[in-house]
């Protein structure tokens, strides 16, 4: 039976809120003050409403329709992620071996990047949360790496536990997180209610008409609104689809667009507030609180893509790709949720080395969104694959589906490809 109770679909709802959606959630952090402090994005109310149009339609597009909608769809025996849709693919074309070749390489690569993606994700985050601390005291600086090194220690050695585990503590933390920057959006929405207007798709559309070029470089930074995307996709054996689609549209996706809505509606009233809208929406009185809660919302930001490596891990090891690991299960009820020692502390090693190698976030960032794009472009490909050969839907349906996502992920990798 896939049927959960009640108190169960509560209780992984919650889970997901904290483990699946982390990523997602602590972007209103810096992806605005990203797109206009480029330099690129002249400062102007009409761009306002085209960026803020933009980056609602991308988190609409990519996050609710390709993955919330279609790809979570195409589980594996319960299990997501791109070794789960290589699987689905290539059985759908097993009368072709040529095909079958090509999609096998395609997925295996984009599983490697799915891991390398594992460890920039966490590293950055966490650094972005301790950085973060400087803000209460500069001197803190010196003790960024140490802190950042201590705090990752910390996270991996609880990964034990399990997803769920952990999902209740993380759970009630990033809902709170959600809810306050859900507050933040409102108190200056009602200010300027006008702002509303941004979520007409024709703003987005105008920005992209009027200025071609600005638009295809910002769609770097754009990007990072719906980074921890894929992942969503990998945590599917962790938690179920309902859970997760409960989550996303119940309060992740309102949460989101509230945040990034008050932001905008800060800019009209305040332009000088473009160097950092997300804090500059904060009142005196709640910037402290609001350091500490964005900074344990960024450490648990991570456990997406921690918790991912070991699903898409343990597939491959099913699929024979990868030899036998220890592979341990953390729950009686849901057997997704799986913790995997070897991939836990090689992970945790190859994030030290990123974090004492790049030695800032911003350094960091200017690896940023190729690996996570690229995935996104290669799980586009086999879903098409999928969803013909697999489910036999006629092939101008199967095109219309996918060939919208292909462009736009091939966009936003063209963007990001501008970082190299």
């Amino acid at each position: 039976m896939n049927s959960r109770a009640p108190s169960s679909l509560a209780a992984l709802t919650l889970g997901a809120i904290g483990v699946v959606y982390g990523d997602i959630g602590t972007s209103v952090l810096y992806a605005v003050k990203e797109i206009f402090g480029s330099g690129h994005v002249p400062f102007t109310h009409g761009n306002v409403y085209g960026v803020l149009s933009i980056i609602f339609w991308t988190l609409t597009t990519i996050v609710s329709l390709k993955y919330v909608v279609l790809v979570l769809r195409a589980d594996n025996a319960g299990e997501g992620g791109l070794i789960a849709m290589l699987a689905l693919a290539a059985n759908a074309v097993k009368d072709k071996p040529a095909l079958r070749r090509s999609l096998m390489v395609i997925g295996i690569f984009g599983t490697s990047l799915f891991y390398g993606d594992g460890v920039i994700t966490p590293a950055i985050s966490v650094l972005s949360a301790v950085e973060g601390l400087t803000v209460i005291s500069p001197a803190l600086q010196h003790y960024v790496i140490p802190l950042t090194l201590l705090v990752l220690l910390v996270l991996f050695a609880v990964q034990k536990r399990g997803t769920g585990g952990i999902g209740r503590y993380f759970g009630p933390i990033t809902l709170l997180w959600f809810l306050a920057v859900a507050a933040l959006g409102v108190s200056h929405i009602v200010h300027h209610p006008e702002i509303l207007g941004a979520l007409s798709p024709h703003h987005a559309l105008r920005f992209l008409w009027q200025q071609p070029g600005i638009s295809f470089i910002i769609l770097g930074a754009v990007v990072l609104a719906v980074t921890g995307a894929e992942a969503l996709y990998a945590d599917l054996g962790h938690f179920g689809k309902k859970p997760i689609r409960l989550a996303w549209f119940a309060v992740v996706m309102p949460c989101l667009t509230l945040n990034y809505f008050g932001q905008g509606a800060l800019l009209l009233a305040d332009p000088s507030a473009v160097s950092n809208p997300f804090f500059r929406m904060a009142p005196t009185w709640a910037l402290l609180p609001l350091v500490v809660l964005a900074t344990a919302a960024t450490v648990i930001a991570s456990q997406a893509l921690i918790s991912g490596a070991f699903s898409v891990t343990k597939q491959a090891i099913q699929l024979g790709y990868l030899p036998r690991l220890n592979l341990r299960h953390t729950s009686v009820r849901d057997t997704g949720q799986i913790y995997i020692p070897f991939v836990n502390w090689a992970l945790f090693t190859a994030i030290v080395l990123a974090v004492v190698m790049f030695k800032s976030s911003s350094n960091l960032a200017s690896a940023y969104g190729i690996a996570v794009t690229l995935d996104m472009l290669i799980t586009t490909t086999l879903t098409f694959f999928v969803i013909r050969y697999g489910w036999k839907y006629p092939l101008w349906l199967c095109v219309g589906a996918t060939g919208l996502f292909f462009v736009i992920d091939l966009a936003f990798f063209s963007s990001n490809m501008l970082k190299l």
